[in-house]
Protein backbone atom coordinates (compact mmCIF):
# COMPACT_ATOMS: atom_id res chain seq x y z
CA UNK A 1 0.00 0.00 0.00
CA UNK A 2 2.90 2.85 1.20
CA UNK A 3 4.83 1.40 -2.11
CA UNK A 4 1.81 2.45 -4.35
CA UNK A 5 1.18 5.84 -2.56
CA UNK A 6 4.87 6.45 -3.22
CA UNK A 7 5.39 5.65 -6.84
CA UNK A 8 1.97 7.97 -7.03
CA UNK A 9 3.70 10.89 -5.46
CA UNK A 10 6.84 10.29 -6.14
CA UNK A 11 6.31 12.12 -10.33
CA UNK A 12 4.76 15.16 -8.34
CA UNK A 13 7.57 15.69 -5.14
CA UNK A 14 9.58 18.31 -6.88
CA UNK A 15 6.48 20.24 -7.97
CA UNK A 16 5.18 19.89 -4.30
CA UNK A 17 7.99 21.25 -3.20
CA UNK A 18 8.17 23.86 -5.33
CA UNK A 19 4.56 25.19 -4.48
CA UNK A 20 4.91 24.75 -0.74
CA UNK A 21 8.13 27.23 -0.83
CA UNK A 22 6.22 29.26 -3.12
CA UNK A 23 3.43 29.82 -0.55
CA UNK A 24 6.10 30.18 2.30
CA UNK A 25 7.65 33.10 0.62
CA UNK A 26 4.66 35.26 -1.13
CA UNK A 27 2.02 34.55 1.83
CA UNK A 28 5.27 35.96 4.67
CA UNK A 29 6.11 38.48 2.06
CA UNK A 30 1.82 39.44 1.60
CA UNK A 31 1.59 40.59 5.12
CA UNK A 32 4.56 42.81 4.88
CA UNK A 33 2.80 44.40 1.63
CA UNK A 34 -0.74 44.80 3.56
CA UNK A 35 0.81 46.66 5.86
CA UNK A 36 1.81 49.31 3.74
CA UNK A 37 -1.35 49.29 1.43
CA UNK A 38 -3.33 49.53 4.42
CA UNK A 39 -1.10 51.49 6.31
CA UNK A 40 1.18 53.68 3.80
CA UNK A 41 4.54 54.21 3.15
CA UNK A 42 5.39 56.89 5.85
CA UNK A 43 8.23 54.51 7.65
CA UNK A 44 9.83 53.47 4.19
CA UNK A 45 10.00 57.08 3.66
CA UNK A 46 11.71 57.80 7.03
CA UNK A 47 14.34 54.93 5.50
CA UNK A 48 14.77 56.25 2.74
CA UNK A 49 15.12 59.82 3.52
CA UNK A 50 17.55 58.81 6.52
CA UNK A 51 19.43 56.56 3.83
CA UNK A 52 19.68 60.07 1.58
CA UNK A 53 17.71 58.12 -1.20
CA UNK A 54 14.71 59.62 -2.91
CA UNK A 55 11.47 59.15 -1.26
CA UNK A 56 10.12 57.90 -4.67
CA UNK A 57 11.67 54.94 -4.51
CA UNK A 58 9.47 54.21 -1.52
CA UNK A 59 6.70 53.42 -4.24
CA UNK A 60 8.84 50.71 -4.71
CA UNK A 61 7.89 48.64 -2.01
CA UNK A 62 4.27 47.39 -3.84
CA UNK A 63 6.05 46.19 -6.80
CA UNK A 64 8.85 43.92 -3.96
CA UNK A 65 5.88 43.35 -1.62
CA UNK A 66 2.55 42.76 -3.60
CA UNK A 67 2.92 42.33 -7.05
CA UNK A 68 5.89 40.22 -6.84
CA UNK A 69 4.74 37.72 -4.50
CA UNK A 70 1.24 37.48 -6.10
CA UNK A 71 2.80 36.30 -9.14
CA UNK A 72 5.00 34.13 -7.28
CA UNK A 73 1.79 32.84 -5.70
CA UNK A 74 0.73 32.19 -9.15
CA UNK A 75 3.54 30.93 -10.44
CA UNK A 76 2.89 33.88 -13.21
CA UNK A 77 6.75 35.14 -13.85
CA UNK A 78 7.99 33.28 -10.57
CA UNK A 79 11.97 33.57 -11.70
CA UNK A 80 11.87 37.32 -12.55
CA UNK A 81 9.21 37.97 -9.69
CA UNK A 82 11.34 36.14 -6.95
CA UNK A 83 14.22 37.82 -8.19
CA UNK A 84 12.42 41.25 -7.41
CA UNK A 85 11.17 40.44 -3.82
CA UNK A 86 14.09 39.47 -3.10
CA UNK A 87 15.89 42.18 -4.44
CA UNK A 88 13.57 44.28 -2.38
CA UNK A 89 13.89 42.90 0.95
CA UNK A 90 17.70 42.94 0.63
CA UNK A 91 17.43 46.71 -0.41
CA UNK A 92 15.10 47.32 2.22
CA UNK A 93 16.97 45.89 4.92
CA UNK A 94 20.57 46.97 4.12
CA UNK A 95 18.88 50.47 3.92
CA UNK A 96 16.59 50.48 7.43
CA UNK A 97 19.09 47.67 9.87
CA UNK A 98 22.37 47.79 8.12
CA UNK A 99 23.83 47.08 11.38
CA UNK A 100 21.73 43.34 11.25
CA UNK A 101 24.37 42.31 9.08
CA UNK A 102 27.24 42.35 11.46
CA UNK A 103 25.64 41.70 14.61
CA UNK A 104 23.63 38.74 17.00
CA UNK A 105 21.11 39.08 18.84
CA UNK A 106 20.72 38.78 22.75
CA UNK A 107 20.63 35.18 22.49
CA UNK A 108 23.58 34.53 19.78
CA UNK A 109 21.08 34.37 16.60
CA UNK A 110 22.00 36.11 13.89
CA UNK A 111 19.77 39.66 13.88
CA UNK A 112 19.47 39.52 9.93
CA UNK A 113 18.50 36.01 9.97
CA UNK A 114 14.90 36.54 9.06
CA UNK A 115 15.72 38.94 6.17
CA UNK A 116 18.72 36.39 4.76
CA UNK A 117 15.81 33.83 4.70
CA UNK A 118 13.61 35.81 2.63
CA UNK A 119 16.16 36.86 0.01
CA UNK A 120 17.61 33.59 -0.24
CA UNK A 121 14.03 31.26 -0.49
CA UNK A 122 13.72 34.04 -3.39
CA UNK A 123 17.13 33.33 -4.73
CA UNK A 124 16.24 29.83 -4.65
CA UNK A 125 12.89 30.34 -6.39
CA UNK A 126 14.28 31.87 -9.09
CA UNK A 127 16.88 29.31 -9.48
CA UNK A 128 14.05 26.76 -9.57
CA UNK A 129 11.13 28.34 -11.04
CA UNK A 130 7.36 27.34 -10.24
CA UNK A 131 7.01 23.81 -10.82
CA UNK A 132 3.85 21.98 -12.09
CA UNK A 133 1.30 23.13 -9.61
CA UNK A 134 1.31 26.45 -11.12
CA UNK A 135 -1.37 28.55 -13.54
CA UNK A 136 1.17 27.76 -16.89
CA UNK A 137 2.26 24.44 -14.97
CA UNK A 138 5.72 25.92 -15.46
CA UNK A 139 5.97 25.50 -19.18
CA UNK A 140 6.79 29.52 -19.70
CA UNK A 141 10.24 30.66 -20.36
CA UNK A 142 10.21 32.78 -17.21
CA UNK A 143 7.93 30.10 -14.62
Amino acid sequence: MLERIERILEPHRDDAAKLLLRITLAGLTLFHGYDKLANGLVGVRHDLAGAGMPLAMAYGVYLGEVIAPILILLGLWTRPAAIVLAGSILFATVTAHPHDYISVTHIGAFAAESYVFYVLVGATIALTGAGRFSVRRGRGTWD
